[in-house]
């Protein structure tokens, strides 16, 4: 092992402000509201507050897919919350998602305004709201079930574990980026196995458990998360691969990759999204950048 003195666990674990590396600024050992904050609120039922990190692509992808499919009750509005800044601390945010984590939703269409917060939870809210995107037969539902709570289950440890540990972490040691690799690697074996026999991951049926895994792990294998898609050997994994660019080319997936979007190309950023049309700004951005090179 390359790592230095062995770590003695103290008797009763202390804080300290000054450790924890890249977004050490954000994470803290308690739970609630650091300032007011009212948050914005704009024309749609559905408000969206997020961040286009894998977890908030879920939700935008999910909310543009119903609406290729023709939903207009899933137009949304989406409100950028700067997690670096501390937005998901404010009091609105807090009152709407507890955890202080994005993505939340504030679902307005009935008397009683309904919160939804988690990725999993809001991606199964709105598969039952609007019925579409989750297998009505009984067995293939919970099969799709069965994967979106895996994703859940599984990416803390490719994300706040590996990706802290090899991205992240102040320092780089070799035993917590080698254990969390592994752990990386057989979850990547595991959907290339199941993805050697079916399409998708409900069988022939797209839903909420390719919704819910491809922001992580199609992210990953296409190395636009932690630049460690040849460290963990990505290309390998070729039934992993097939199905991440077969995703990739939804135009829903294109989308819903640009919302709340605030680091990349300029063209692929929409900070905010309040309209269908916002993405046709972007497009004729995008053209006139072209022409300019």
């Amino acid at each position: 092992m390359n790592d230095k003195e062995p770590y003695t666990p103290p008797r009763v674990w202390a804080w300290d402000a000054e450790s924890g590396g890249r977004f050490a600024n954000i994470n803290r050992p308690t739970a609630g509201i650091t300032h007011d904050k009212t948050l914005p609120v704009g024309r749609h039922p559905l408000q969206l507050y997020s961040l286009a990190t894998p977890n908030g692509v879920k939700v935008t992808v999910m909310l543009e897919e119903l609406l290729l499919l023709g939903e207009q009750g899933a137009e949304y509005d989406a409100h950028l919350i700067s997690i670096n800044d501390g937005d998901q601390f404010g009091s609105g945010f807090v009152e709407i998602n507890p955890n202080s984590k994005i993505p939340a939703l504030l679902d307005r269409s009935d008397k009683e305004p309904v919160r939804v917060f988690e990725s999993g939870a809001i991606l199964l809210y709105l598969a039952e709201k609007f019925d579409a995107l989750i297998p009505a037969e009984a067995a293939l539902r919970a099969e799709c079930l069965s994967w979106l709570f895996w994703q859940m289950g599984s990416t803390p440890y490719l994300g706040g574990g590996f990706g802290h540990f090899y991205a992240y972490a102040p320092e780089k040691y070799e035993y917590p980026i080698s254990r969390f690799a592994m752990e990386v690697k057989r979850q990547m074996d595991v959907l290339d196995r199941h993805l050697s026999v079916n399409q998708y991951f409900c069988g022939e049926e797209y839903s909420i458990a390719d919704i819910a895994i491809w922001p992580w792990y199609g992210n990953l294998v296409l190395n636009r998360v932690y630049d460690a898609a040849e460290f963990l050997d990505a290309a390998s994994y070729t039934h992993l691969m097939r199905w991440t660019k077969e995703i990739e080319k939804r135009p829903a997936v294109q989308r819903g990759r640009m919302v709340n979007r605030k680091w990349g190309e300029p063209a692929e950023q929409l900070h905010e999204r309040h309209d269908a049309g916002d993405f046709e700004t972007k497009t004729q951005d995008k053209l006139e950048a072209s022409e300019k090179e």
